[in-house]
């Protein structure tokens, strides 16, 4: 057996084809009679066949809850869960609302400090204008 060498390198690019959605499951809570569920109770006649038909990946669970209002709730891949209370909303709402719980990667909302978090500090130093070869002021 003789041995030959690679025709092609792979190479990397910026996550394409590698993109794994972090929303895994998704449980929809209504009520039958309550008003606050009359736009939960559309979204999931109308808009909910073609939401979960275009997103395969997730995991669909559709539920009674008598006598509360309709809640999104979003499992990740990561643990974590984030639930939305959807009551006396309409229909595109809702959706905008699965839309935002399936785009969600499951952390938690932190507090951003600082915009950029290095575990090096920069080698120049601080920049100002007093240092280095002088300005005329």
């Amino acid at each position: 057996m003789t041995v030959s060498a690679l025709k092609a390198v792979s190479t990397g690019r910026n996550g394409v084809g590698a993109f794994i959605l972090q929303c895994k499951k998704m449980d929809i809570h209504y009520c039958d009679w309550a008003g606050s569920s009359k736009g939960m109770n559309g979204f999931i006649k109308s808009i909910l066949p073609k939401f979960a038909a275009a997103n395969p990946q997730i995991e669909f669970t559709v539920s009674p809850r008598p006598t509360k209002h309709p809640l999104l709730v979003g499992h990740y891949i990561n643990g974590g869960q984030k639930a939305v209370c959807v009551r006396n909303m309409e229909p595109l709402q809702i959706l905008k609302k699965a839309e935002l719980l399936r785009d969600a990667s499951g952390e938690k909302l932190k507090k951003v400090s600082k915009p950029v978090h290095s575990i090096n500090q920069s080698v120049r130093g601080v920049w100002s204008p007093y240092h280095g070869n002088g300005m005329a002021v």
